[in-house]
């Protein structure tokens, strides 16, 4: 039998699905299982996307230019321009979800070999993104214990090297929650432009910053203009996982020229999925308002209940959907098997995402999970509940 490529052997499965044969038989039991494991959120998608999709006319679903649609382009433009971000539609590519802008953007940039830092925990698919392109993934080390902020910019400027092409950052954070400030993101900039590499910049959540905090975004740096690549999505913006557009975003017009050459290779971004990201940009700012709200009430319930488990930490994050917990369990993945393995409470249990699958050395979330407060109140009460009493039997406790 002919062997798999090596390439094949090293792109790890998804940390966040890889328990999903584990649900799914939990749900064959005909229990209820609560999903804390995935970024999926429940709400509503903006009226003015759906009524797009519902009112397509189209004779034919065409091909569209490979950068997308030009009138989609314009209006992103547009709407970059009044939050700040200062570009024309010639400086964006429309992408097939943010998981293309950040794959385009490294194989645009990076050559196989050579190295991009990242703080760590961090989004478990750069993994994925890197092996594709042939990257490596240097972390740095954040840590629960400061709530997972920026590392010295002393300990990231010592991973650099001369394979460094870049650094990436995802802000908010996805896993951890936490929203690099300016202060944070001014002394990057001093780094990248001292050692002139790239700065990847993952803002795909970018609207949701609570407590008044407020996101500043890297495409604002002065001085390093053409070293900036913003990545960017739909999916939780306006909670159009399913449509897959994104958008890549730089002023540096050879990384813009480069990436559409990959672009081209693959033809088109979704059609369908253009007009409805299109129209969503019509959505009123009295959604964003009520879906900050919704997810505050969320954040703070949740950091307040698992805060009184015995033995649990949970930071308060500042941003996106998401934080990293600290349980007093021996190994995080066997107890989120455990949980659909063998634990019910009530006729249900709950998933998580392991932590381990953030690291590059598993062993530093080894007792820590991802946890996504995508549900509404009732779901989540339920969840969190059930969780408490998992801790309370699991026989790997610490």
């Amino acid at each position: 039998m002919p062997s798999i490529s090596d390439k094949g052997r090293a792109m790890p499965a998804s940390p966040i699905r890889k328990l999903v044969p584990y649900s799914e038989e939990a749900k064959r039991k005909g229990r209820k299982v609560y999903h804390l494991n995935i970024g999926q959120p429940d709400i509503p998608t903006p009226e003015v996307a759906l009524n797009a999709i519902r009112n397509i006319d189209l004779k034919v679903i065409e091909y569209s230019h490979s950068a997308g649609n030009e009138t989609y382009r314009r209006k992103l433009a547009d709407y970059y321009c009044k939050i700040g971000i200062n570009i024309d539609h010639t400086e964006l590519l429309i992408t097939t979800g943010g998981s293309e802008a950040i794959l385009f953007s490294l194989l645009s940039c990076i050559n196989p070999g050579d190295e991009v830092i990242t703080p760590e925990p961090y989004y478990a698919n750069y993994n994925g993104f890197a092996i594709t392109a042939g990257v490596k993934i240097v972390p740095v080390t954040s840590y629960i214990q400061n709530d997972f902020a920026l590392p010295p910019i002393s300990e990231i400027e010592k991973k650099i090297t001369t394979r460094t092409r870049g650094i990436i950052i995802c802000n908010p954070n996805n896993p951890t929650g936490y929203l690099y400030s300016k202060k944070e993101l001014l002394q990057l900039r001093d780094i990248i432009k001292k050692h002139d590499i790239f700065l990847f910049a993952d803002e795909a959540y970018r609207e949701f910053c609570y407590d008044g905090a407020e996101h500043f975004s890297a495409m604002k740096l002065d001085g390093i203009e053409n070293n900036v690549i913003m990545l960017d999505s739909v999916s939780k913006r306006y909670s159009e996982c399913g449509v897959r557009i994104g958008a890549l975003v730089s002023k540096n017009k050879e990384v813009i020229s480069t990436a559409l050459k990959f672009a081209q290779a693959r033809l088109s971004p979704p059609s369908l999925g253009q007009i409805a990201g299109e129209a969503s940009i019509e959505t009123p700012s009295g959604y964003f308002k009520e879906v900050n709200l919704e997810y505050t009430s969320r954040r703070n319930f949740m950091v307040e209940a698992l805060n009184k488990i015995p033995g649990v930490y949970c930071p308060k994050p500042k941003g996106a959907f998401y934080t990293v917990v600290r349980l007093p369990v021996d190994d995080a993945d066997k107890f989120a098997r455990w949980l659909l393995e063998e634990f019910e409470y009530k006729n249900q249990t709950v998933m998580v995402a392991p932590a381990s699958g953030f690291y590059s050395d598993p062993s530093l979330g080894k007792n820590e999970v991802r946890i996504a407060y995508v549900l509404k109140a009732e779901d989540l009460k339920n969840a969190i509940e059930t969780l408490a009493e998992a801790l309370k039997v699991y026989p790997g406790r610490l």
